[in-house]
C-alpha cells in the first residue's frame, strides 16, 4: 500500500507552554493529517535531551527513558495532578511561538512536574504506577537513580564522580540509593506520566488511522544511564573513558566528516548474551511506534571508529559488526517494521543486509541533481522498497536549499527534468509532487516544505553545535485550506487511505 507521511517533531508543535507536547495540539495536528489524507506521522527521538549536547535528540542520556519536556501540562490538569486554577496554568510565562527556549522551558516544566509529584504522593491511587514500574523496572530504575545522582552532583558527568559511584561499588551505590529516595521516586513518577501520555496519544492516533514513525538514534552519549550502568557494553578503557568514538567520514554534509564523539559499542561482549540490550531497546520502542527509523543504519553493519584523541573524523577506520546481530534481529522481530537511514557512504554489505532484512531505505530528492541519469535519488531510478523524502531534518528546507544551496547548473537540470521553469515560487510544490508520484512505497515530506518555508525554519544543521532543534510551527499554519491542498495531491498519486 502506498502511503504518504509528514515529518514534524513533537517539539515543533504549537502550544502555550514554549514547546510542543503530547497534549491538545498534537491531537489537533493528527486531525489535520487525517483530513489531509496522510496516514503517517514521522517524529524524531523522544528520549531525554540536554543543554550540553545542544538539545539534540540524537544525543540521548538514555536509550529508554522519555523526555519530560514533551509532557503536557493540560493533560496533567485533566488527570487531576494539577489544578486548573494553578497560577502557572492560568498564566504561564511568555514563551516565543516561533522557537523553543530550552532553558526557560526546562525550568517551567520541572516546576509543574514537582507540583504534580507532590499531589500524586497524596492521591493514594498507585495501581497504574506500580504496574508501570514493574513492567519497566529494567530501565526505569537505573535511569531514575542516575538522574537523581546527577542532580545531586550539580550536573557533573558520571565519569567525574567519586570512584565508588563511578565504578559502581556495592557500598557506594547502596548509600547513595538510601540518601536520594525522594528524588529517585520523583524521576520514576516523571517517566510514568510521560509514558501514560504517550499511550493515550497513540490511542487517539489509532482512531484517526495515523501510524507513528519513531526514530532510534544508533548511539547514546557517554554521560548516559546506559553507559554508567553497563560500561562493559561499550569500548572504554580501565578509567571508563572511550578508547574510540563514533562519527562518519567526509560526506555531503562535512568535508572533515562528522565527529559525534559517542562511545562505540563493544559488539563482542554484546554478542555473548544475544545482543539483549539492543533487543530490549527495540522491543521497548515498538511499544510506542508503528514503525522505527534506525538512524545511521550502516553503523549496525560496519561503523566508523575514530581514536578518541582525534580532533576530526578524518582519521577513522571501518570496523565490522558481528553478523549474528541481524540473525538475532530477524528471530526476535520476524516482521520488524524498521526503516533504514542509509545516507552517506553506503557499501555493498549494507545494501545486501537491507535487502535480506527487507528494510526500506531513504531517498532524498535534494540529492538528485548531480549525475542525474544514474543518480539513485532521481525519481526515474526509484524502487518501491524505499521511503522518498524531499529533505530530512538534517537538510535545509526545500525553499532554503533552492535559494541558497543549488547551483545555476543544477537549477537548469531541475527545470529540464520536471519539464517546466522551476523557481523559488514553485520548487516546493514540484518536489512534493515528485515525492508523492514516486514508485517508492512511502513518501514523507517535512512540514516546512508543505508550508513553503525558507532557511529560517531549518531544524538542524549538522556539525553546528548550537541554534538547532528549536523551530516551531505557528498555530494557524496547519489549517483547513492546507489540508485540502495536500489531500488532492495525496489522492491523485494513490497515497490516500481512501
Amino acid at each position: 500500500m502506498r502511503k504518504a507521511g509528514v515529518l514534524l517533531h513533537i517539539s515543533s508543535l504549537p502550544s502555550r507552554w514554549g514547546i510542543g507536547d503530547f497534549g491538545q495540539e498534537s491531537l489537533r495536528f493528527a486531525s489535520f493529517l487525517n483530513k489531509a489524507g496522510v496516514s503517517i506521522w514521522q517524529i524524531l527521538p523522544i528520549t531525554p535531551t540536554e543543554e550540553i549536547t545542544g538539545n539534540s535528540p540524537y544525543s540521548p542520556a538514555s536509550a529508554f527513558a522519555g523526555n519530560f519536556l514533551y509532557i503536557s501540562p493540560e493533560l496533567l490538569v485533566d488527570s487531576g495532578l494539577l489544578e486548573k486554577n494553578d497560577p502557572d496554568i492560568v498564566a504561564p510565562p511568555a514563551f516565543s511561538k516561533e522557537i523553543v527556549d530550552f532553558p526557560k522551558v526546562r525550568v517551567f516544566k520541572q516546576k509543574l512536574l514537582r507540583k504534580a509529584f507532590e499531589r500524586f504522593k497524596n492521591k493514594g491511587d498507585f495501581k497504574d504506577y506500580e504496574l508501570f514500574i514493574e513492567q519497566n523496572q529494567y530501565w526505569v530504575e537505573p535511569w531514575s537513580f542516575f538522574t537523581a545522582l546527577k542532580k545531586a552532583k550539580n550536573g557533573k558527568p558520571w565519569y567525574e564522580w567519586d570512584n565508588g559511584l563511578k565504578f559502581r561499588t556495592h557500598e557506594a551505590l547502596h548509600q547513595a540509593w538510601l540518601s536520594h529516595q525522594n528524588e529517585i521516586e520523583y524521576e520514576r513518577f516523571v517517566q510514568f506520566v510521560f509514558f501514560q501520555q504517550v499511550k493515550e496519544f497513540r490511542k487517539e492516533l489509532n482512531e484517526l488511522e495515523i501510524e507513528l514513525v519513531g526514530d532510534v538514534p544508533i548511539y547514546t552519549t557517554l554521560d548516559s544511564a546506559d553507559v554508567w550502568v553497563k560500561p562493559n557494553l561499550f569500548q572504554l578503557d580501565e578509567d571508563l573513558l572511550p578508547t574510540s568514538v563514533a562519527g562518519v567520514p567526509p560526506d555531503y554534509f562535512s568535508e572533515t566528516g562528522q565527529l559525534w564523539g559517542n562511545p562505540l559499542y563493544n559488539w563482542n561482549t554484546m554478542k555473548e548474551d544475544g545482543f539483549s540490550w539492543w533487543m530490549s531497546r527495540l522491543r521497548h520502542s515498538l511499544l510506542l511506534f508503528d514503525f522505527l527509523r534506525i538512524d545511521h543504519f550502516r553503523g549496525l553493519v560496519g561503523y566508523w571508529s575514530v581514536p578518541s584523541d582525534e580532533a576530526t573524523a578524518i582519521n577513522g577506520s571501518w570496523q565490522e559488526v558481528p553478523q549474528e546481530f541481524f540473525t538475532t534481529l530477524r528471530t526476535e522481530f520476524p516482521d520488524g517494521p524498521f526503516w533504514a537511514e542509509n545516507l552517506g557512504i553506503i557499501t555493498e554489505d549494507v545494501v545486501s543486509t537491507m535487502r535480506d532484512m527487507k528494510f526500506p531505505g531513504m531517498l532524498i530528492l535534494q540529492f538528485a541533481w548531480s549525475d542525474t541519469p544514474s543518480n539513485s535519488y532521481a525519481p526515474h531510478n526509484h524502487t518501491g522498497d524505499n521511503v522518498i523524502y524531499t529533505g530530512t531534518h538534517d537538510n535545509n528546507t526545500t525553499l532554503g536549499w533552492y535559494i541558497n544551496d543549488v547551483t545555476k547548473e543544477e537549477k537548469i537540470i531541475i527545470s529540464d527534468y520536471i519539464g517546466k521553469n522551476i523557481n523559488k515560487d514553485n520548487i516546493c510544490e514540484e518536489l512534493i509532487r515528485l515525492a508523492l508520484s514516486s514508485v517508492a512505497d512511502y513518501a514523507v515530506v517535512p512540514m516546512q516544505d508543505f508550508l513553503k518555508l525558507g532557511s529560517e525554519s531549518r531544524f538542524n544543521k549538522p556539525s553546528t553545535p548550537s541554534g538547532n532543534w528549536n523551530w516551531r510551527m505557528l498555530p494557524e499554519m496547519a489549517n483547513e485550506a492546507l489540508a485540502k491542498e495536500i489531500f488532492k495531491k495525496v489522492e491523485i498519486y494513490g497515497r490516500s487511505r481512501a
